[in-house]
């Protein structure tokens, strides 16, 4: 989370682009990629087109089944067999299949639309803070490469107008 008040009696401009942030191991610094508003954005429109082919995929074989849902097989105590169909069973089957996929359509849309939504609330985007005004939000990194279960250290440089803060992040091992 990173949170920005304007103290100052003039606009300050920040933007996600010039944030900088670099992981230290054995010896090395290795650049994180700062994943931005816009690249969370498309890759939720990627996972709501997916989710809207499974989903579609799903609501044929739905249908599928309730289209077949009045054929039946019969076997009289005699040994005779022979099909029937039920106009009323299969009714029943497509209106509770038409429910069903409109149910798993309308998951899905809302599912994204929180997702969007969430995305504009939470994560951190350019912007001009006008004088007196506070601004944060979520600032996504590329996880840090794994160091064998040891701590990690990292660097995070965000400049706000001409103001430059560096933050050094020393974060542990899970559970320490």
């Amino acid at each position: 989370m990173v949170g920005i008040n304007n103290l100052s009696r003039q606009p300050v401009e920040f933007r996600v682009g010039p944030v900088e942030a670099v992981q230290h191991a054995a010896g090395s610094d290795f650049e994180m990629k700062i994943v931005t508003y816009e690249m969370l954005v498309q890759e939720e429109k990627n996972r709501q087109v997916a989710a809207a082919l499974l989903t579609g995929v799903a609501a044929g074989a739905n249908a599928y089944s309730a289209s077949r849902a009045g054929y039946g097989h019969y076997t009289t105590p005699s040994g005779r067999t022979g099909t029937f169909y039920s106009p009323t069973a299969a009714a029943i089957a497509q209106g509770n299949a038409a429910a069903q996929n409109e149910a798993m359509i309308s998951a899905t849309i809302e599912t994204g639309q929180r997702n969007m939504a969430v995305l504009e609330q939470a994560v951190i985007k350019d912007n001009t803070l006008p004088p007196g005004e506070w601004f944060g939000g979520q600032l996504h990194l590329a996880p840090p490469t794994d160091q064998g279960g040891a701590q990690k250290s990292y660097t995070i440089v965000i400049t706000v107008g001409s103001d430059r803060h560096v933050i050094d992040v020393a974060q542990g091992p899970p559970g320490v």
